[in-house]
């Protein structure tokens, strides 16, 4: 049976591995849901690239999930709300401040992994005039094969329980537009989250998500982006032989 925090762990490495150039020094922060109540967040300040399991938090979704009612909060309420959702009491470890949007991307129904990043390439685009325009859209099959066929955006948000908020709200927002839920919600000038059923998947979203950006930059620089048509990549996604390489993709190890 699989162990969610070792997943994590390799999860996290990978995501932070120098090469991909997805995160620097403690950029960036994922997560795994542990069970019905429970999921593990990344702590503040940890390294993705060399980070070890005791540098998970485990958290309540409840108790998380209900500091999006409140307005707003202190220093010191923000820090006590924290401290009073950790799955384990007298826990020391302080989680991301990012871990709300975690959570709401975690209850899901079929989110069990979550990866947000900073790819060099991805913020040349949320930083950019022309977002989110710039990353709207299919240019290839594989980028709508991994990362769907539409993507979500919020703008510019200072990390924490307000970011979260818009954050539950885009996804709504999408739901009705699109049905579902978003692969990867790209946010102004930070970076993009990757919502995965499991780390693999959670892993291939960030991974495609940067070589988009890539190839989109690229294609900008050459004369300007030639999107799939909305009815051609429609058809990629529902191929049976595209189909069963996602499937493929997503249970690889």
């Amino acid at each position: 049976m699989s162990d969610p925090l070792a997943d994590l762990v390799t999860m996290s490495r990978a995501v932070g591995d120098p090469a991909l150039d997805l995160v620097i020094l403690g950029e960036g922060n994922t997560s795994v849901r542990a069970d019905a109540e429970t999921f593990w967040v990344k702590g503040s300040g940890s390294q993705l690239s060399t980070i070890e399991p005791q540098h998970f938090v485990r958290m309540r979704f409840d108790r998380v999930l209900a500091m999006l009612d409140k307005e707003s909060f202190s220093e010191a309420e923000l820090n006590a709300a924290y401290d009073g959702a950790k799955a384990v009491p007298g826990e020391s470890k302080r989680p991301s401040v990012e871990t709300v949007f975690h959570a709401v991307c975690l209850s899901i129904p079929g989110v069990n992994a979550v990866a947000h990043t900073h790819a060099t390439a991805v913020n040349m685009l949320t930083v950019s005039s022309g977002f989110p325009t710039v990353l709207q859209g299919r240019l290839f099959p594989d980028e709508a094969v991994v990362l769907g066929l539409h993507s979500a955006f919020v703008p510019y948000i200072d990390p924490g329980v307000v970011l979260a908020r818009a954050i539950r709200d885009e996804i709504a927002a999408f739901g009705k537009r699109h049905g579902g839920y978003p692969r990867a919600i790209y946010m102004q000038n930070h970076g993009v989250i990757a919502l995965g059923r499991n780390p693999t998947e959670a892993v291939n979203i960030s991974m495609m998500a940067a070589k988009a950006a890539r190839i989109r930059l690229g294609a900008i620089q050459a004369g300007g982006l030639n999107l799939l048509p909305d009815a051609t990549a429609q058809h990629i996604v529902n191929r049976p032989d595209e189909k069963y390489r996602e499937a493929q993709l997503v249970s690889r190890k």
